[in-house]
């Protein structure tokens, strides 16, 4: 059974959640500070984390940053801040994926199936299947209608990062750092431009891209659905 910590002062936020995810099946552990929370995560290591940024006894991107020391599963957070530079900023220390409150639960289920299947795809498959797109981790090679994609390297650290992190927001920053290094993280017209090659050769329509989502301000997704 997967399980789930949730990290909210929010009494309220707790129950709603506990009622809605025990109904689907996920076991819930919570914690109301971030301090008991980083205690809970190291004991119970769950399968993925929700977390709230505004805790009573520290910052949640604090707590993020103890967390993602050594914690390698899914974490989302769940907040009341809704400006783009919270947003980025969370996602940039390590968060999968950011939800603003007030929620719709429908949401949060799908945001929760998407990141722990990332998770075990990642951990059990070096082969990824996205429709008519696969992706071969060990061979390099990515495939669309069982014929072979030509790929520069760039490209396929590319997809792989973002195939990698299926359902993810990953901010321009973090992909600039992670396939071109701290030397170009002011480049995201560079970024753009490969973006727009990849989707040139993955999507069936590159003006209407369903693999490839841009985040507007923020980064890209890969909607692997």
């Amino acid at each position: 059974m997967e399980s789930i910590l949730i990290i909210d002062d929010e009494i309220q936020i707790r129950r709603l959640l506990e009622i809605t995810l025990s109904a689907n099946g996920y076991k819930i552990v919570e914690a109301e500070n971030g301090k008991d929370g980083c205690s809970l995560a190291a004991s119970f290591n769950p399968s993925l984390i929700i977390l709230d940024l505004g805790l009573p006894d520290m910052d949640g991107i604090d707590v993020l940053k103890k967390l993602r020391e050594w914690y390698q599963h899914p974490i989302i957070i769940l907040s009341v801040r809704k400006s783009e530079e919270d947003i980025v900023k969370a996602l940039d220390f390590g968060a999968n994926d950011y939800i603003s409150k007030p929620f719709r639960t429908g949401e949060l289920m799908a945001r929760i199936r998407v990141a722990i299947r990332q998770r075990q795809a990642f951990d059990q498959d070096a082969c990824m299947h996205f429709g008519n797109l696969t992706i071969d981790l060990s061979k390099h090679i990515a495939t669309k209608n069982s014929e072979i994609i030509k790929l520069t390297s760039t490209e396929f650290s590319l997809l792989a990062l973002m195939a990698k992190n299926e359902g993810r927001v990953l901010t321009h920053t973090y992909i600039l750092k992670e396939i071109w290094g701290y030397g170009y993280l002011e480049q995201t017209q560079y970024l753009r431009v490969f973006v727009a090659q990849l989707r040139k050769k993955i999507e069936d329509n590159p003006s209407k891209p369903r693999l490839l989502i841009t985040e507007s301000g923020i980064g890209y997704r890969f909607n692997g659905e």
